[in-house]
């Protein structure tokens, strides 16, 4: 089977087309071409050069009508113009053009009424291997009517000499024409880039259609009951979506429509800097052909040694979601009955699990916080908060009240409870405290999903306003949930308290200041 369209595609001379090949075709070319190495269990492995993360500065989206109206302008979506963007498809064509290209057509979003038809165009074996990864494979059925809805070309072989006189920040582009319903990369050959690409552009179609697209995991239980995490990086979202009790939805990306939730993607991209077999056996045993490692080291037999940063923190793995036992076959499931917002609190303030209104809901959706620990150099043992809306700001074409908005509707709709759990510090700061054990979060996992939190007597957190339980099962020692008793000085806890209030009520303010249209200050911490 051969793609149709490909005269509309705007490569000229294509020599073979590779066209949604299997995993075997792509290993065998892997080694052929050189592109990858293969660990001593065949897992194929490989280094994506100077870029081992994604290039966030050179994101751009061409400035027109219609799209310019519903765009949020600024440093994360940059606007060029349709001029520029002309130039740098050209530079792209160039570089793919008299070429053997691999051309993968695929969905993004398992939900027939949601889905998007993509079709991605590259000449690197590897990374039609990471696209077919990531993204639901169509059935020959499908493919014999498979109409693309957006075309992604990675030219990562092309830079942009202009780029200064275009004025824009370096050789490297990732842009998107919303109207040409088409994005371009040059410069870059990290695979985060394809994948978090067009997770923006699900970002951008699905709530201008009322759907919700959300940056968190999602697994289902026996009784088919949804449960949705969020958290940013380093807060536990991999790890407590991942239960042998419960099946996993997905790991990173997600819509909600009118019939539930749904996965974008067809498999998982695990950080595994550090990994090991006993902390994370399912990441691990997923680690076998047919999977694709980046930027790992491994010795000349091909032995990975996961604790090697050398290359880069950012080491990588994708793979056909699969590779879990324990995996929803179908990628979907119902309305979520819980929705938990995690975040790793390293000034020690934060409960370790606190039930949310609806409103108290939006505004640590909006809010996105964790705080990430500055390390010990020379003593500097203070933390460093950090806000990314909606817990994937960097995603976000739209401005992020609109998804805020749409997450309240559905919570009203649909009568979901919502927790904060923090996986962060206890008994005072980073450097004072101590990490929240992966028992007692575990347990307050547990009392969410099988409703026996809502049994518990709860009483109030000052400032913050936050209902936390007096008494959980499994925690080994009720005192931990409510942190002001875990803190020898409570004068410094109350300090803290407030000095973490402040930064919610100032990092709000840019939602708030020069608009009456999206005010939920009154959720958050009041000082």
């Amino acid at each position: 089977m051969q793609p149709k369209g490909l005269e509309k595609l705007g490569v000229r001379n294509i020599g073979k087309v590779i066209y949604n090949p299997d995993y075997a075709t792509l290993a065998e070319d892997e080694k052929v071409r050189g592109e990858c190495r293969f660990s001593d269990n065949g897992t194929a492995m490989v280094d994506t050069g100077e870029f081992t993360g994604r290039s966030p500065k050179d994101k751009y989206f061409v400035d027109q009508p219609p799209s310019n109206e519903h765009i949020a302008w600024g440093s994360v979506n940059q606007p060029i113009t349709p001029e520029v963007y002309e130039e740098l498809r050209q530079i792209a064509m160039e570089q793919l053009s008299g070429k053997d290209l691999y051309i993968i057509d695929a969905f993004a979003g398992a939900s027939p009424s949601s889905r998007k038809a993509i079709r991605f165009v590259t000449e690197i074996a590897w990374q039609a291997h990471f696209i077919e990864n990531m993204f639901i494979m169509p059935t020959e059925e499908e493919l014999e009517h498979f109409e693309p809805d957006f075309v992604l070309y990675n030219a990562c072989k092309a830079t942009n000499p202009k780029f200064k006189e275009h004025g824009l920040n370096s050789e490297v582009f990732v842009a998107f024409n919303i109207e040409k319903n088409e994005a371009i990369i040059g410069g870059t050959w990290y695979g985060g880039e394809i994948k978090k690409g067009i997770f923006t552009m699900m970002n951008y179609w699905l709530p201008l259609e009322g759907k919700l697209s959300m940056h968190c995991s999602a697994n289902i239980g026996k009784e088919g009951d949804v449960c949705l995490f969020f958290g940013l990086s380093g807060t536990g979202k991999t790890t407590l979506s991942t239960d042998p009790n419960r099946r996993l939805i997905g790991d990173d990306e997600h819509g909600w429509d009118d019939e539930g939730v749904f996965n974008f993607e067809g498999g998982c991209y695990a950080k595994v800097i550090n990994l090991d077999a006993e902390s994370e056996p399912e990441i691990y045993n997923a680690i076998r052909p047919g999977a694709l490692l980046e930027n790992v080291v491994a010795d000349e037999a091909g032995r990975v040694d996961y604790s090697d940063a050398s290359k880069t923190e950012n080491t990588r793995v994708s793979y056909p979601i699969e590779h879990i036992d324990n995996h929803e076959c179908t990628l979907m499931g119902g309305h979520p009955k819980n929705i938990i917002f995690l975040t790793a609190d390293a000034f020690g303030v934060l409960p370790p699990v606190s039930k949310l209104t609806k409103e108290q809901a939006m505004y640590y959706f909006l809010s996105g916080y964790t705080a990430k620990v500055a390390g010990t150099e020379r003593g500097i043992t203070e933390p460093v908060a950090t806000f990314s809306a909606c817990f994937g700001e960097a995603f976000l074409p739209l401005h992020p009240t609109v998804y805020a908005e749409l997450l309240g509707k559905k919570i009203e709709e649909h009568d979901v409870n919502v927790y904060l759990v923090n996986t962060g510090w206890t008994g005072g700061p980073y450097g004072v405290g101590k990490r929240m054990s992966i028992k007692d979060t575990r347990a307050c996992i547990n009392g969410i999903l099988n409703g026996s939190i809502n049994d518990a007597e709860f009483e109030t957190l000052p400032v913050f306003n936050l209902q936390i339980p007096k008494t959980l099962e499994g925690v080994a020692d009720n005192t931990v949930l409510n942190p002001r008793n875990t803190w020898e000085d409570k004068v410094a806890y109350d300090e803290q308290l407030r000095k973490l209030a402040a930064m919610f009520i100032e990092n709000f303010r840019r939602y708030t200041e020069g608009s009456d249209r999206f005010d939920y200050s009154a959720a958050g911490p009041r000082l």
